[in-house]
């Protein structure tokens, strides 16, 4: 005899948690099933207070996760407005003018993005429509692209990439955003290391299969990664219909690692907390790194590594990893100062089993697929959520709650009034 629930939630991410919220709201009953040992997914801060994937509240005036972070006390700064903005050209650091001109091809490149998506253009890889050849064009695209979105322009939906780009405000927190998400997993009724290799829904109720056994429910909410539902790491019986399969590989997940180095005095200039360092590109081929120094004012530097570098030096493995970002601190900062950077904190999201990837994009021609991925099934008894299914907040934090929020509204009355057969 398998455990029953009125709903399962596949997930202690941020949507899983988002969806187990607003289920109790409800009044209803709910269990959450996690893989790992941890709660927070994608979102999590370890004990130094190293946000090793979500960092920021992006467009935070418009995210739901701001107002938890006042409620609940967090100290919040706005990076936008603290840090100073570096660029490195040429084997020095760029003049005034030439950071203005920086911000310019910036400034240029999202009045080009957005008339290429207006409205009746076909969709087309978004590097299509990306201005070209001038001086900061192609340091632009790869920052855009890489460092941002962690995936380059050429693997992107023009329509997606236009739809899901952000404002600021973009918060920080000092106790870091995985510590907030974690705050308001509080009291949820979470199983830890239960992953679910099986899931049922073909019946008048679902039934989810692992180690833990087998529990079953009226409806499921899944919220695990794109990157884990293309690997087929869950069995669904039935298969799922090819408009969910076709969506789930049309949102593959990009790669964004970070490296936390300890700075001993003296190592670099005294930039101010929260400065940011971008090094242009070198030539063909090159793609820059980025740096974020002394959080908080912690004596602390921090790599940012995205795209198709991120990949490549995840297979090669961690030690690869270090070496890339010390030469690149070298280039900037010199062979010695290089060398006094402490032992990193390194994240790999590509190699971690239970993500395979950091956060989503829709391929050029799929700017349906976060749509349709969201679409409910047999009337609300398979529902699926997370970042990549928001259209409009996808690759955040607040894409994933409101992603949860809603799949726990599409939950019917009437799923949930068919009796267990």
């Amino acid at each position: 005899m398998s455990d029953e629930v009125e709903v399962l939630v596949v997930g202690a991410g941020v949507a899983g948690i988002a969806a187990a919220r607003a289920l109790r709201m409800r009044g209803l009953s709910c269990l959450v099933l996690e893989a790992k040992d941890r709660i927070g997914g994608r979102a999590y801060t370890d004990a130094t207070g190293f946000d090793h994937g979500a960092s920021w509240l992006h467009q935070a005036n418009d995210n739901p996760l701001t107002a938890f972070a006042e409620a609940l006390g967090f100290e919040t700064v706005d990076h936008d407005k603290l840090r100073q903005r570096l660029l490195f050209t040429e084997g020095r650091f760029a003049t005034t003018a030439e950071r203005g001109a920086f911000a310019a091809a910036e400034d240029r490149f999202w009045r080009v993005i957005e008339a290429a998506a207006a409205d009746g253009a076909p969709d087309r890889p978004a590097s299509d429509a990306a201005p070209q050849g001038g001086r900061f064009d192609a340091l632009v695209a790869h920052w855009e692209g890489a460092q941002i979105c962690a995936a380059e322009l050429s693997r992107m939906s023009l329509h997606d990439f236009a739809t899901t780009a952000l404002d600021g405000p973009n918060l920080l927190l000092r106790r870091g955003l995985g510590t907030l998400v974690a705050s308001l997993a509080e009291g949820l009724p979470i199983r830890l290391g239960a992953p679910v290799t099986r899931l049922d829904w073909g019946g008048k109720s679902v039934e989810a299969s692992g180690a833990f056994g087998r529990i079953r429910a009226r409806a499921a909410i899944i919220t695990v990664s794109t990157g884990v539902l293309a690997q087929g790491r869950i069995a669904f019986t039935p298969a799922l219909p090819a408009h969910t399969q076709e969506a789930i590989i049309a949102l593959p997940l990009g790669l964004l690692n970070k490296l936390a180095f300890s700075i001993p005095p003296g190592a670099l200039p005294e930039f101010g907390p929260f400065a940011s360092l971008r090094r242009d590109i070198a030539g063909q081929g090159d793609r820059p790194i980025s740096w974020i120094a002394r959080p908080f004012g912690a004596p602390v530097m921090l790599a940012f590594i995205g795209g198709s570098l991120a990949w490549e030096l995840s297979r090669a493995g961690h030690r690869a990893t270090e070496a890339h970002a010390r030469a690149e601190f070298a280039n900037v900062f010199g062979a010695e100062a290089a060398k006094a950077l402490g032992v990193p904190i390194i994240t790999d999201w590509g190699e971690d089993p239970q993500f395979l990837g950091s956060y989503s994009h829709a391929i050029p021609g799929a700017q349906a697929a976060r749509r349709a991925l969201a679409e409910p099934l047999v009337d609300g008894r398979l529902i699926f959520a997370g970042e990549a299914c928001h259209p409009r907040f996808a690759a955040t934090v607040a894409g994933a709650w409101l992603s949860g929020e809603d799949a726990a509204g599409i939950v019917t009355d009437q799923t949930l009034s068919d009796r267990f057969p």
